[in-house]
């Protein structure tokens, strides 16, 4: 069973996050709708409170958020999706869409630029092993965090040792975790999300797209790219400046949209 953080009463709304974060990443999100909302936050596996699992593919991935829902009885969702978390959530789309009321995709991975050349450079040092090691020195140093990854996803970082103790420390934590983590970001590339595109075409779920402009790693091409691709694309809606972060960090900016979009 993932950990999950679980507040307020009323629609089930699901938030998925990426690759090296967590569910804290959608708490300025889930604040603002909780008095409205079911508001539901799982730790990918591997991630945050949960556990490692063997299979960490994008694929498995959805199947295993699939088998959450069910777990907790949610039927349809409202999923909203960031970063690897949306990437995670296409392939969720199109593999269990009745499991779907409606779908929301912030900046994330599509189609080839899984992952994006940005990104490239963490990957291989995780393939090659060498990923764990400056994780290892970034738990001992919350200050170092603005120059790495994260720091090129935020705007601004006022309390890295906050993003350290949510991120970085529950990876390390589990025995074997900082391995299934390297593991995780080897195995992502653009092929599982390539040869989805056709059911992408026909996808008729109803789907917002928010997308902050200002993403050094997920251009606003891809929002436009999603748009034109999926059928159930109502709105793509461009969040000015705004990173790869942004539900976190402008999270009053999202909420507005998700509510005039569910409603």
């Amino acid at each position: 069973m993932l950990a999950y953080a679980d507040q307020g009463n009323g629609p089930a709304t699901l938030f998925v996050h990426g690759v090296g974060t967590s569910s804290y990443l959608w708490r300025n999100v889930i604040a603002e709708l909780r008095d409205e909302r079911r508001c539901i936050a799982p730790d990918l596996p591997a991630h945050g409170g949960s556990p490692i699992q063997d299979d960490l593919s994008l694929p498995a991935l959805a199947d295993t958020l699939a088998g959450f829902c069910d777990e907790l009885g949610l039927g349809q969702v409202d999923m909203v999706a960031n970063d690897t978390g949306g990437a995670i959530a296409q392939l969720f789309a199109v593999r269990h869409p009745d499991k779907l009321r409606s779908l929301t995709l912030t900046n994330c991975d599509v189609h080839e630029n899984t992952p994006p050349p940005g990104f490239l450079p963490t990957v291989e040092l995780a393939a090659k092993g060498e990923l764990l090691p400056l994780f290892e020195v970034l738990a001992q140093r919350p200050d170092l965090i603005r120059s790495s990854v994260y720091g090129d996803g935020y705007e601004r970082i006022d309390d890295p040792g906050a993003l350290v103790d949510a991120y970085v420390k529950p990876i390390l934590a589990k025995p074997g975790g900082g391995r299934a983590f390297e593991r995780f970001l080897a195995g992502i590339g653009p092929e599982e999300m390539v040869a989805i595109e056709s059911q992408l075409t026909v996808l008729a779920v109803p789907t917002l797209v928010v997308w902050g402009t200002g993403d050094a790693f997920f251009g606003v091409e891809w929002a436009r790219w999603l748009r034109d691709t999926i059928p159930g694309v109502r709105e793509v809606v461009e969040i000015d400046g705004g990173r790869l972060f942004f539900p976190d960090e402008r999270a009053g900016e999202l909420v507005p949209h998700l509510r005039r979009f569910w409603g």
